[in-house]
């Protein structure tokens, strides 16, 4: 199995570029924000104590995310090649449990793919997803937080993966074909 963390900042362009890796390598997608969603879609106990947190810009926390995690991946179908992790982990106990999981079940992170991308661009990119997608909590204010969460929680993962060799920087600036193009060349 191929296990590929997609990593960066909100508005990186995550999800944009995880459709692409889906469909080149045939993962299965595990979306942090996709499940918390459908959670509170759902209106789930997981939903509304997660909801707390992302209205306020805060991280939900590592257990909650960790056990959701250990789930989806206990759900996942024969036959698939390979996962593509999309907002997860977002913390080094989160990271180190993750490892924990996959190495249980004989597996590792293959590549983490860092999108970066200037703090303008992604406030830039948060707000309009935010008129285009009517997400409530894609407005200018509630960006700024979640960008100072991420500064201060989920940066620190860069040098973590670093130090495993398995990060790769991709400049997330440019037309959607040539970043694709180049986190498949990091990933080959």
């Amino acid at each position: 199995m191929k296990n590929i963390i997609i990593f960066g900042a909100p508005g990186a362009g995550k999800g944009t570029q995880s459709e692409r890796l889906i469909a080149e390598y045939n993962l299965a997608h595990i979306s942090t924000g996709d499940v918390l969603r459908a959670e509170i879609k759902a209106d789930t106990e997981l939903g509304r104590t997660a909801s707390g947190y992302i209205n306020e810009g805060k991280l939900v926390p590592d257990e909650l995310i960790i056990n959701m995690f250990e789930k989806v991946l206990d759900s996942l179908e024969n036959g698939v090649t390979g996962v593509i992790f999309d907002g997860f982990p977002r913390t080094i106990p989160q990271a180190e449990a993750l490892d924990e999981l996959l190495t249980k079940r004989g597996e590792k992170v293959d590549t983490v793919i860092g999108l970066e991308v200037d703090e303008e661009e992604l406030i830039e990119r948060i707000v309009l997803r935010g008129q285009t997608s009517g997400r409530a909590d894609d407005n200018k204010e509630t960006a700024k937080k979640r960008l100072d969460t991420y500064n201060n929680q989920t940066l620190p993962l860069k040098e973590y993966y670093v130090r495993q060799g398995k990060y790769a920087a991709i400049n997330g600036v440019g037309t959607i074909d040539n970043i694709f193009s180049d986190i498949k060349k990091a990933i080959n």
